[in-house]
């Protein structure tokens, strides 16, 4: 049952176990990206601090991703998996424990917090290139859109589990920062179940394993592509949900329950919008789809800045969460159209590290411009950085000759 509504038809069930994981990545991340700010704030660190440990979580996603994409060739995806899933794990206990800002912020680096509202983690090429050999042409799309449906939906759930903490206060007498600590622990208990998980998956055979996945044929129009993602996420980088978050606290005032039942909302309108995703794609194409649902999501977020009341702030924001991600299974689909199979792993790689490394600077400088009370500059430069680079994506590979109906050359 769970395999015929996760599972497109004709793709290989052997991918389920990845979307399972990614599942329970997305709940972990939902509530993470609502809580870190709070949990650091209440270990006595400042709205800088937050930012700069922010920044780290993605710098080293970053680093951890190009790592995989020059040596993971080397070695079975299955065993890079596991080894991600035991570093998820050993990142919550380790966060639980801790208390002084620079042995965090050591951990954020090396560690496998997101704070953000997409996948940035070292396990994205990973999956990516595991999933996008088990189908082919419009049939990968439809697995990508589901992948992607997958994490904004359990995101989102986990955003409501944000309330956990007030609610341990109040029935077993914890303390505000004990009952924070335990969601870490739950976070790391996540890695350990992911981890089970992923040893179940079948082991390709040694010679699949040593086909060469460097950047070849397709190096010149992945370096394209890693340039352009760069800049929307660089934008992004300014307004990830935990600086969201943080900007909602300050600006509105907002309880951490009302918090974390919003970000249910935008994580639920962006799945719903995850299943539009494949179905616009076959009509108007790819990059159609990933250009013209992101502008107009873009100028919601700008808007938001500007409005006085928090009803209408989170009214345009959970307009443009019906928007902003829906080009996400479009823009997998299509990288891993443009390259050959043997290519996908390190393509995925590749993409994705310039995109972690311009994201990573973009919360610092978010906590900066937030303490120093501009709070609408981090909303208002992400919007018009995302414009700006929809509109240069579209100019650069609207005559490209990948059919954008299908994703295939």
């Amino acid at each position: 049952m769970i395999a015929r509504l996760l599972l497109p038809a004709g793709v290989d069930r052997q991918v389920l176990p990845l979307l399972m994981g990614r599942a329970l990545r997305a709940f972990a991340d939902g509530y993470v990206a609502v809580l870190l700010p709070v949990y650091l704030l209440a270990l006595g660190l400042g709205l800088k601090d937050v930012g700069f440990v922010a920044s780290a979580t993605l710098f080293g996603s970053a680093l951890a991703t190009l790592a995989v994409g020059a040596w993971g060739h080397r070695f079975h995806h299955v065993h890079l998996l596991t080894g991600a899933a035991i570093l998820m794990a050993c990142t919550g206990f380790a966060f639980a424990s801790l208390s002084m800002f620079w042995p965090l912020l050591l951990v954020a680096f090396i560690g496998t917090l997101n704070p953000s509202s997409g996948d940035v983690s070292v396990f994205l090429p990973l999956e990516h290139a595991r999933l996008a050999n088990a189908c082919q042409g419009g049939e990968r799309t439809s697995l990508f859109a589901r992948y992607s449906l997958v994490g904004s939906l359990f995101a989102a759930i986990g955003s409501l589990a944000a309330a956990i903490p007030e609610w341990l206060e109040g029935m077993s007498g914890l303390s505000n920062l004990d009952a924070l600590r335990s969601m870490f622990l739950l976070y790391g208990a996540m890695g350990c179940l992911i981890w089970l998980m992923y040893r179940r998956l079948p082991t390709p055979p040694v010679e699949e394993a040593r086909k060469p996945q460097r950047l070849e044929k397709s190096r010149a129009i992945v370096w394209r592509l890693a340039a352009l993602f760069s800049v929307d996420s660089f934008a992004g980088g300014l307004a990830v949900n935990a600086l969201l978050a943080l900007w909602l606290f300050e600006r509105f005032h907002l309880s951490l329950a009302t918090a974390g039942v919003f970000f249910f909302w935008t994580g639920l309108c962006s799945a719903l919008s995850q299943l539009a995703a494949p179905m616009l794609a076959k009509r108007i194409g790819l990059l159609n789809t990933m250009v013209f649902t992101h502008i107009p999501a873009s100028i919601f977020l700008v808007a938001s800045a500007y409005v006085p009341s928090v009803e209408w702030a989170l009214g345009l924001l959970l307009l443009r969460a019906l928007l902003s991600q829906m080009d996400v299974p479009a823009r997998s689909a299509f990288v891993m159209a443009v390259v050959t199979p043997e290519e996908r792993a390190a393509a995925a790689s590749f993409t994705a590290v310039p995109r972690s490394l311009a994201s990573a600077a973009g919360p610092s400088l978010g906590g900066v411009l937030l303490a120093g009370g501009w709070l609408a500059a981090p909303l208002v430069v992400c919007g018009v950085l995302k414009i700006v680079y929809d509109v240069t994506l579209w100019q650069s590979f609207k005559s490209h000759e990948v059919n954008f109906r299908t994703g295939d050359k």
